[in-house]
């Protein structure tokens, strides 16, 4: 089911997301309603946060197959990027952001399972993007540019 797509100035998305204890249907739907949604606004990544969910629960396809992590926590980081970063919550909005090059996270799939997962270049900024979405962060507030068109 396609969501609603939560905007900047909508204090949700300054909220710090709760842990998830339960694995079971409603997460399974809330990742596959994500995923869904992500897909269907041409995003790369979506928070839990920007669909008015305060869990902690991300999506995210850079165009090599969806990933989805429960309870993400970033375990390393390495190297630096700098580059342009948008949000679906924040449509028409660009900014220069600079971002680990290499990060490491540990994280829970949809059953409860514990899993590592490395990102590099893209993949690295979108999960640092998301995981920011979980502790209420925005990359507007990281962002070095502006575009406000």
């Amino acid at each position: 089911m396609i969501r609603e797509i939560i905007k900047e100035g909508d204090e949700v998305l300054r909220k710090v997301c709760h842990k998830v204890e339960r694995f079971d249907f409603r997460l399974h739907s809330l990742l596959d309603d994500m995923y869904e949604t992500m897909k269907e606004s041409d995003g790369v990544g979506l928070a839990a946060p920007q669909i008015g969910i305060l869990r902690r629960v991300v999506v995210i396809d850079i165009g090599d197959g969806k990933i989805e992590l429960v309870n993400p926590e970033i375990v390393k980081v390495s190297g630096e990027q700098t580059g342009q970063e948008g949000c679906l919550s924040c449509p028409g909005k660009w900014g220069i952001v600079t971002r680990p090059m290499k990060v490491t996270v540990k994280a829970q799939d949809r059953y409860g399972k514990e899993i590592k997962i490395k990102g590099t270049e893209l993949l690295a900024r979108a999960l640092c993007h998301e995981i920011d979405h979980l502790d209420g962060v925005l990359f507007l507030d990281k962002a070095t540019f502006e575009d406000k068109e």
